[in-house]
C-alpha cells in the first residue's frame, strides 16, 4: 500500500533520514569496538518512533537528536576519534 505525503511530511521524512545518515556517520567515527553497539542503538532509536505521524513530536524528537548528535560528534573529537 502506497501512502501518499503532504509537502509537510515529505521535508519533514527527508530531516530524519539526514539525521540518521549524519548519526550512522558519526558512528563509524567511534572507536572500533563501540561502533557495531553505537549503530545499533541509533538504528533502535529510529525503529522505535517510525511509525510517529504527529509533526510537532517529530519536530520535537529532531530537535533532540540533532542535540544528542552533537554531544556525541563533541565527545568523539574530544576524545580525537573525529
Amino acid at each position: 500500500m502506497v501512502v501518499a505525503l503532504d509537502l509537510r511530511h515529505f521535508l519533514l521524512r527527508a530531516k530524519v533520514l539526514k539525521l540518521y545518515r549524519e548519526a550512522l556517520r558519526a558512528a563509524r567515527m567511534a572507536p572500533p569496538h563501540a561502533r557495531a553497539e553505537l549503530a545499533s542503538t541509533i538504528r533502535e532509536e529510529m525503529e522505535c518512533n517510525r511509525r510517529l505521524d504527529d509533526p510537532q513530536k517529530i519536530r520535537f524528537l529532531l530537535s533532540e537528536g540533532k542535540q544528542r548528535l552533537k554531544g556525541l560528534k563533541e565527545m568523539l573529537e574530544m576524545q580525537g576519534h573525529a
